[in-house]
């Protein structure tokens, strides 16, 4: 089967886009990995579909790289708006339904996008590293020289490790700057099993650990190896978190023809 596929990108984490609001495709785990290949397919971090729902203006379905229907992934939701908008669901305010729940977004002026997450109910403290529930299970881990660690061979230590071997689980690295509300993060992301140039869900997870407030409002600038991002949410109590938006850009790289083997 020939057909178009789209590529978007949100600080460097590549997906390629399908609209399916006709519900034309239907791939299999091979199909998404060949797709996703960067040497024998298009190549991308993950694969989305935009498909057509009654009660929002579209419905986000998302797999990993390795061909597995995945979690929540906050830059996907960031790129799949752009690309509604781009198709012509033309909107300030979009309402969208993912895997963990409905989502707000907002086409903010200069075009950046900002995504609603799911409220974080709790934070789970083990031994000075954190366990964050963003719509995607996130380990935290601070450290003084992030930009120094090996994060493939460290992250898939702990990803692959007894406690997390069964479901997984995403790692992130993150280094706290001069200024309180500023950070760097680097993930290694399951599903894509590599260390990616951003993750949204993760950025939200470090930016929550990162609190400055002790109550209220926060907003946390986040630096990542694809570009800059930014966390606003409100604290309400040393676990609970809640009004928490993922904002940043979100970019069209280029469309294409590929032919979908059976």
């Amino acid at each position: 089967m020939q057909t178009t596929f789209y590529k978007y990108q949100g600080t460097g984490n590549d997906f390629i886009i399908f609209d399916n609001r006709h519900k034309k495709f239907h791939f299999s785990p091979k199909q998404v990995r060949e797709i996703c290949h960067r040497r024998f397919g298009i190549g991308a971090d993950g694969l989305m579909l935009l498909n057509a729902h009654a009660d929002y203006d579209f419905e986000m379905v998302y797999f990993n790289s390795d061909g597995k229907p995945s979690t929540m992934c906050g830059n996907g939701g960031r790129c799949l708006v752009k690309f509604a908008s781009d198709l012509g669901i033309s909107k300030t305010e979009y309402s969208f339904l993912a895997v963990d729940g409905a989502h707000q977004a907002v086409v903010q002026q200069g075009g950046d996008i900002a995504l609603k997450m799911i409220d974080v109910p709790y934070v789970i403290n083990v031994n000075g590293k954190f366990i964050v529930d963003t719509g995607s299970p996130h380990y935290v881990a601070l450290s003084d020289d992030v930009m120094h660690i090996d994060v493939c061979k460290r992250g898939r230590e702990i990803r692959y490790s007894k406690d997390f071997e069964a479901e997984g689980i995403n790692v992130n690295f993150v280094e706290q700057l001069e200024k309180p509300d500023e950070i760097i993060v680097r993930t290694y992301e399951r599903g894509v099993e590599e260390e990616t140039f951003s993750c949204g869900t993760g950025v939200v997870a470090s930016a929550i650990v990162c609190y400055h407030n002790d109550n209220g409002f926060n907003r946390v600038e986040v630096k990542t190896k694809g570009g800059n991002l930014s966390v606003e949410f409100e604290k309400k109590s040393e676990t609970e978190f809640e009004d928490i938006w993922l904002c940043g850009p979100a970019s069209f790289v280029f469309s294409g023809e590929i032919e979908i083997k059976d």
